[in-house]
């Protein structure tokens, strides 16, 4: 039977990492979702206008990103399956690989931000600008935090911290990851591609 660890290690957990990420990813997912809803309800009111607005956006760098964020994911992952391996090298090279994709999605996303500007897309512009910008600020101040963990993570793979036996720090950040890569799949779903 599969229990809960908090320390999130060995067979019997039902969820990797510790059990304080898990808490603190389903409040950020409630937040999201919340976000997600009132959006949704809004673009529901004034389709006109957010449709206009959405014709303004690039989805090219919106698949882009897209693409960037999954195959982060999948470093991550791997990084995960490689420490429970007991190859904190590869690990560490798999970190890298997503700390180098989520470098470029905030390179492009910064770049998105400045040709919005360009368009005249503000915050105050109109109601669908307001939540572009608020919903894709939020989510990249979380990939920022995302490659900080990240880093951290690589650093302390590199100093021998972690092992088959204790990789909770790994198992904990990919959690985190994940749930960031999650949050964007759907903001772009919502925000680029649905009409």
């Amino acid at each position: 039977m599969n229990t809960l660890s908090l320390r999130g290690e060995g067979p019997t957990s039902a969820l990797p990492g510790d059990l304080a990420i898990w808490i603190f990813i389903f409040a950020e997912m409630g937040v999201f979702g919340v976000l997600f809803i009132v959006y949704a309800w809004a673009r529901r009111s004034h389709l006109e206008l957010f449709e206009a607005g959405q014709a303004l956006l690039d989805r090219r760098i919106g698949l882009a990103n897209t693409l960037i964020f999954i195959s982060s994911s999948y470093a991550v992952a791997r990084a995960a399956a490689a420490i429970r391996a007991d190859r904190a090298a590869a690990c560490r090279r798999w970190l890298l690989a997503a700390l180098t994709a989520g470098a470029a999605f905030v390179v492009l996303k910064v770049g998105e931000f400045g040709l919005d500007a360009e368009r005249g897309i503000g915050l105050s512009r109109n109601l669908f600008d307001m939540f572009y910008l608020s919903l894709t600020f939020f989510h990249f101040m979380h990939v920022l935090m995302g490659l900080v963990i990240l880093a951290v993570v690589a650093w302390k793979t590199g100093r021998g911290a972690y092992s088959a036996r204790s990789h909770s720090g790994v198992e904990t950040a990919g959690a985190y990851w994940h749930m960031v890569d999650l949050v964007w799949i759907v903001l772009f779903a919502l925000v680029y591609v649905l009409h």
